[in-house]
């Protein structure tokens, strides 16, 4: 019997990546390759023999790697789980904020501006407090909460000052009073799998920044935006971040390359079964 030969392209093997491992131990028909992307070297036009993939399934660290490897691995004809279109709205905030738009996902008010002028005249109209993020990011790293016009003008100039890409845009999204915590769903094809509350008595209450995961329940209002969102930014295996509020659920981000470890426990659900399971589906050419 053929083999199917399902690479895993990585960064450092994390605790997520090993739980991923051991799940594909459970199918005799695959054949698992790691692939470093420290390591890796591309060859346009020849990677189709190179690389005899059924799917590529994507757990890089670094945002850049990830998506050009993806774009790379499709050219050559070689299935990627998540996609390349995924990696690219999700992996750019502002990008996120249009595909839910369009979808009509609600979540919260953002402005984006190019100059510190205009971006401060857009938070005046928003009114404070307000978010600033940078376009390009993960772990809620770099983000602000700014309170009043005086920090506004010097984060926006220390922004300015800064020039690198991630700051060349003015991403400003309204801050939304969360009480301590916030939620994650996961989504795998067309379910929602499970969610946690993350409790922080910071205002960023991301787990890599401290905040406890405990369950939270998945209700037909938390399943529909899940699933709402996860489609928006064109499907696959993602984890939704949520606001609750007086007007209902908002969903504040869309993640790609989901860590999930923190979550097993509290949801109850095996995470990393559910993502090798979705992938082996995909080889199989059971899932479009």
């Amino acid at each position: 019997m053929k083999k199917l030969k399902i690479a895993m392209l990585h960064s450092l093997i994390r605790l997520d990546e090993k739980l991923i491992i051991e799940e594909f131990k459970n199918y005799p028909d695959v054949e698992l390759i790691l692939v470093d992307d420290r390591k890796i070297t591309f060859q346009l036009g020849k990677d189709r023999e190179r690389f005899d993939f059924d799917v590529v399934l994507e757990r890089c660290i670094n945002h850049s790697r990830a998506l050009h490897a993806l774009i790379i691995f499709e050219s050559a004809g070689i299935r990627c789980v998540n996609s390349s279109k995924v990696a690219t709205i999700c992996g750019d905030k502002l990008l996120t904020s249009i595909a839910l738009t369009l979808h009509n996902v609600p979540q919260p008010e953002v402005r984006v501006a190019f100059t510190e002028e205009s971006a401060l005249q857009a938070i005046e109209e928003m009114g404070y407090p307000v978010v600033l993020k940078p376009a390009v990011g993960s772990w809620g790293r770099l983000l602000s909460k700014v309170n009043d016009r005086d920090a506004a003008e010097a984060l926006l100039e220390h922004k300015t000052t800064l020039g690198t890409y991630h700051h060349s845009i003015f991403y400003i999204q309204k801050y939304i009073e969360k009480k301590g915590r916030d939620i994650r769903s996961f989504v795998v094809g067309d379910e929602c799998i499970g969610a946690i509350y993350r409790t922080s008595s910071h205002w960023i209450t991301n787990t890599a920044r401290g905040g406890i995961a405990s369950n939270c329940p998945v209700t037909d209002e938390l399943r529909d935006i899940s699933l709402r969102a996860a489609k928006a930014v064109g499907g696959g295996i993602v984890a939704i971040d949520i606001f609750e509020t007086d007007q209902g659920l908002l969903v504040n981000e869309v993640n790609y390359t989901m860590e999930f470890k923190n979550s097993i426990k509290p949801t109850g659900v095996n995470i990393p079964g559910k993502i090798v399971e979705y992938t082996v589906r995909v080889a199989r050419g059971e899932i479009e």
